[in-house]
């Protein structure tokens, strides 16, 4: 997501660092540009409207123009403005004082609501906070079963009562009685996972309009859909103005969404983002960071959601241990299989790069096929390796070679690429401990 957009903002504000003088007649001509690449990424038109006359003011002050370094100055403008117009601070879900915190989840069919009810239990599970589910859609069996599901594999209970037609007062009294066992039942906090339509209509409001006034929830969070773009701003609107939410949490994020949603919603409804859905497993999702997006947007990255990303995949231990055995020359295939699963668990490389600095520029260095897939057959080559080999590469003989291609469904030549890549990859990181380097850095990308 965003990724045309950060493109475009690079080379704009790339061209007015470069210029020793701004003048009001070249920062009117880079503000063209960002209208144009703001509009094409689907931002309300009011918005941008008022964003580059907010820029105007600040960009040709004295202040800016009179500075040593102007067109840093005018990126530091923008980067102000695009986080006020996303909310400047964070906004998180904040735990009441008396249990239960109760999260009404709401929002249309096919936007990922019961997922994501899923992946909010899992966040706060993993901070040691009882969840309960409460399927509140009796109308949809199957909404009721992929809950049930989704508790199975988070280990979180899940209330539901089984009943394929249902009236708006069962949907009150079922959501009452979840909400009543998780007080009973000494549960931090209760989510709602309501029913939801393919449009919106009077009887889905009238629904949750009294489930609310009911069991006055602490969280009314709408989940929508990024991909709809500007649709999506609208819905939030029309469900705050009828219902009133607390927040939003867009999902499909990962996806090609233009960004906005992202840059608007906050603007014309006033409500946060509060969270960032970035993937289907239920461990992506995001807490969103108005400031560090606005970072990325301008290609300054984010590093500190990978660092976050980094230290709930690994402990400090671990990283401090791979360290060691790359700065001994210990490192073993063993070790870079490991390596490879917890890239895997901060996301995919295209995320992870999106976080980097630069990391747009070193996303065309990595060539050829997608490399998760090109991850997972190099994993499946070491998976077929006896204990021995992945300790001591060198024993690897041609015989051995060709079983471990037998095993892993590759030839013999992509065994002995991943031999190359591996030692290529240990000598670079190794390298890297010491001065390190953007180029070595996308080298070693490209190896992996």
């Amino acid at each position: 997501m965003l990724d045309a957009l950060s493109d475009k903002f690079e080379k704009i504000l790339k061209k007015l660092r470069g210029q020793g003088v701004l003048t009001e007649q070249n920062i009117a001509e880079a503000l063209k540009e960002v209208r144009l690449a703001l509009l094409e990424a689907d931002v309300n038109f009011k918005i941008v409207k008022d964003f580059l006359e907010r820029v105007r003011q600040k960009a040709v002050g004295q202040e800016v123009l009179q500075s040593l370094t102007p067109g840093h100055q005018v990126v530091q403008v923008v980067w102000d403005e695009l986080s006020e117009m996303m909310g400047r601070e964070r906004s998180g879900l904040s735990l009441s004082s008396q249990p239960p915190t109760v999260v009404m989840m709401v929002g249309l069919q096919g936007a990922g609501k019961t997922t994501t009810c899923g992946k909010l239990a899992r966040v706060f599970k993993n901070q040691g906070k009882r969840v309960l589910l409460v399927a509140a859609d009796p109308r949809r069996p199957a909404a009721g079963e992929q809950l049930s599901a989704l508790g199975r594999d988070l280990g979180v209970e899940v209330h539901r009562v089984d009943q394929v037609q249902a009236s708006q007062a069962d949907v009150v009294r079922i959501c009452q009685a979840g909400v009543e066992r998780g007080r009973e039942q000494g549960f931090d906090l209760v989510v709602l996972d309501t029913g939801g339509r393919l449009h919106i209509d009077d009887e889905l409001m009238g629904e949750l309009v009294a489930v609310k006034a009911t069991v006055a929830p602490h969280e009314v969070l709408l989940v929508a859909d990024a991909m709809t773009g500007q649709d999506a701003v609208t819905m939030a609107s029309q469900f705050d103005q009828k219902v009133g939410l607390t927040g939003v949490i867009l999902t499909k994020v990962e996806g090609d969404a233009r960004g906005g949603a992202v840059l608007s919603i906050r603007a014309v409804t006033g409500k946060p983002i509060k969270f960032l859905g970035v993937g289907e497993k239920l461990d992506a999702l995001e807490v969103f960071h108005p400031d560090r997006m606005a970072s990325r947007i301008l290609g300054m990255g984010d590093v500190l959601s990978l660092i976050e990303k980094a230290q709930e995949s690994f402990t400090r231990e671990q990283a401090e241990e791979a360290q060691k055995r790359l700065t001994s020359n210990t490192f073993t295939l063993e070790d870079f299989r490991a390596q490879l699963g917890q890239m895997n668990r901060l996301g995919s490389l295209d995320q992870i790069l999106g976080m980097l600095p630069g990391g747009q520029k070193l996303k065309s260095v990595i060539e050829g096929e997608k490399p998760e897939r090109e991850m997972g057959r190099v994993a499946a080559m070491i998976d077929s390796m006896t204990m021995r080999e992945r300790r001591d590469h060198t024993i690897i003989n041609g015989s051995r070679k060709k079983r471990i291609a037998r095993g892993s469904g590759a030839s013999v030549q992509d065994v002995n690429r991943l031999i190359k890549q591996f030692l290529s990859a240990k000598k670079l990181a190794k390298a890297m401990t010491g001065a390190g380097g953007r180029r070595q850095l996308a080298q070693l990308m490209r190896s992996m």
